[in-house]
């Protein structure tokens, strides 16, 4: 199996393109600096996943801005500490404010010569344009959480991409699922027959992060820490 085999790179953007975890974190300080002990980073970012997997399963219609402020809320009331209402809205309007990884937008630029770029994103179209511009690529298509009502890990989530694919005439055997996150995109990737590449952003970390465990670890046919990686592959490969 080569890179080249395939037609459309389809990707998750946060974690993947986008560095959610430290924006997370950084959105996150007015809570943290209320906090009596300093707690650590990735510790933070565990108990955001928990919350954030279980409001995305409880209420998988909400937009993910407003949820992100529940989010919010509910850490606040995990560790003891006040937060307005308001201050939850801030932090669910902050995607737009999340860093690209340096390497996005260059592999980015030069991946869309070679193949058609497909986003399936567990957010909202606002908040998702605010991080498209920091990519400085234009997308073939985009599929939200918003758009099919669900968050992923949902089958729904690839059933729609699916579907919406093949009426562009791109079939599932000419897709590569490109993520970094094993619960969210690449044990759903799995049940649902595509081939996938592992873009582990967390080498070197112990865990999962902003994700939540997958249990046993998904399969998957391409491993990089790196789009930049994932680029230099495919130009070696086609020479």
């Amino acid at each position: 199996m080569k890179l080249s085999d395939f037609k459309a790179l389809t990707f998750d953007c946060y974690g993947t393109l986008i560095d959610w975890e430290t924006g997370i974190f950084t959105a996150l300080q007015p809570l943290l600096d209320k906090l009596e002990t300093e707690m650590p980073r990735d510790r933070v970012l565990e108990r955001h996943a928990v919350h954030e997997s279980s409001q995305q399963a409880q209420t998988p219609a909400m937009p993910y801005s407003r949820l992100l402020a529940t989010v919010y809320r509910r850490l606040s009331e995990e560790w003891g500490v006040p937060a307005t209402w308001d201050e939850c809205l801030v932090y669910g309007n902050s995607v737009p404010d999340w860093p690209a990884f340096p390497d996005s937008t260059e592999s980015l630029a030069y991946l869309k010569q070679h193949y058609k770029l497909v986003i399936l994103s567990n957010v909202d179209n606002r908040s998702f344009a605010g991080s498209n511009a920091r990519l400085g690529v234009e997308f073939d298509a985009i599929y939200t959480a918003e758009d099919v009502g669900s968050y992923k890990p949902s089958p729904r989530n690839f059933d729609y991409m699916l579907e919406k694919l093949s009426g562009l005439g791109i079939s599932k055997g000419e897709i590569l699922h490109t993520a970094e996150s094993m619960f969210h995109d690449h044990q759903p990737a799995n049940r649902a027959g595509l081939t996938s590449a592992w873009i582990y952003r967390r080498h070197g970390k112990e865990g999962f992060g902003a994700t939540m465990d997958p249990g046993e670890m998904p399969s998957y046919a391409f491993r990089f820490t790196s789009m930049a990686e994932l680029a230099e592959a495919h130009r070696q490969e086609i020479g």
